[in-house]
């Protein structure tokens, strides 16, 4: 009786030095004594081992190959690597094993339809928002077009998106910010909460920028500069995306906060216990709770900044520059706030001829 193949393994030289021998009599040296080294070198040949040396057909490829070529050759180069991470792991829950060539829109809208966010205490299930199934199907067109590009599958078939949601109209008013803000000072455990609103509610930053601030230049995100009263969004040399993150100067208002918080020594400006945060899902629903306010998230606090800002007659172009936003955006989405808003129309509209 012939013995089992033992398939793709590490050995060891007696000089310390690791190779990974298959069973097809394959034995490619990994240049390194560090086993865990080894061992990424070994998942990455098993991984291209299988893989087909020419385009393949759609029907001979699978989403989920798709999905891993993705998220091993783009993902590492992005931003956020985190956040494509967490929408393979979505898709791959629906399409799986599914042939590339199954995608259609009749399967796109089923994907959409069976999206549900993660119950707790036996809740029953809420369908996720109309955004996110969006935002994650244009990651599996964008992973299908990688494919095509890089000459892994023969075309690219065409995702169907659900339509784009139009703007979030909610924000906060200045009484309904005071109550969230009283809220996270009263909670002992969560004074890094009202940190985090102050700091959001006077620049517009978005939540992981504000959570990444530090006191001083870092690679890994942006920092205060109260010598020159600038805001650092992101480090020097970050990759711009889409998500602009320009530079702000300090409201002064935000800078006798920023004062007082600087002493405590913390090399973080966000932070509990001394340490930088890095979630504030829980001290967020036990604010809002507390105040009273239901269906909103940290982002909201962005989108009511620069509410206010239009509301109190800023100049369109230092609020774009400001908040980091473009001016089409600002116009579409906040434009209507603004004091300025259809004025000429309303004047002409109620001039005697």
């Amino acid at each position: 009786m012939p013995r089992p193949k033992k398939g793709a393994r590490l050995t060891q030289r007696t000089d310390g030095r690791f190779y990974i021998r298959d069973s097809d009599g394959t034995q490619i040296a990994c240049r390194t004594r560090d086993r865990r080294a080894a061992e990424i070198a070994l998942a990455k040949y098993i991984a291209q081992r299988g893989r087909p040396a020419g385009p393949a057909p759609a029907a001979e490829m699978t989403v989920a190959a798709v999905l891993d070529y993705y998220g091993a050759e783009h993902a590492p180069h992005v931003a956020d690597p985190a956040r494509i991470g967490h929408t393979i792991d979505a898709l791959l829950a629906f399409w799986a094993d599914l042939p590339v060539s199954t995608i259609t829109g009749e399967t796109c809208r089923r994907y959409a339809r069976s999206r549900f966010k993660k119950s707790t205490g036996g809740a029953d299930p809420v369908p996720v928002a109309v955004g996110t199934v969006r935002r994650e199907l244009a990651t599996l067109q964008a992973a299908l077009n990688h494919c095509a590009r890089e000459g892994y599958l023969l075309g690219a078939p065409k995702v169907t998106l659900p339509p784009k949601p139009g703007p979030r109209e909610r924000w906060l008013t200045r009484k309904e910010v005071a109550r969230l803000l009283r809220a996270a000072w009263r909670n002992p455990r969560a004074h890094h909460l009202a940190r985090f609103i102050l700091i959001s509610i006077y620049t517009g930053t978005r939540k992981s920028a504000v959570l990444n601030l530090r006191w001083s230049a870092h690679v890994s995100g942006g920092w205060i500069d109260l010598e020159h009263e600038i805001m650092h969004r992101a480090a020097e040399g970050t990759r711009r995306t889409k998500k602009r993150q320009p530079p702000a100067k300090l409201p002064r208002r935000l800078q006798a906060h920023l004062k007082r918080w600087v002493r405590d020594d913390a090399r973080f400006v966000v932070t509990d216990g001394g340490q930088g945060v890095g979630s504030i899902r829980t001290a967020w629903a036990t604010a809002c709770a507390a105040a009273g306010l239901e269906g909103i998230t940290p982002h909201v606090l962005r989108h009511t900044a620069i509410t206010w800002a239009m509301q109190r007659g800023a100049n369109k172009w230092d609020a774009a520059s400001f908040f980091g936003v473009s001016l089409d955006t600002l116009e579409r989405v906040y434009g209507h706030h603004h004091e300025d808003h259809q004025k000429s129309a309303i004047a002409a509209m109620d001039r005697r001829r």
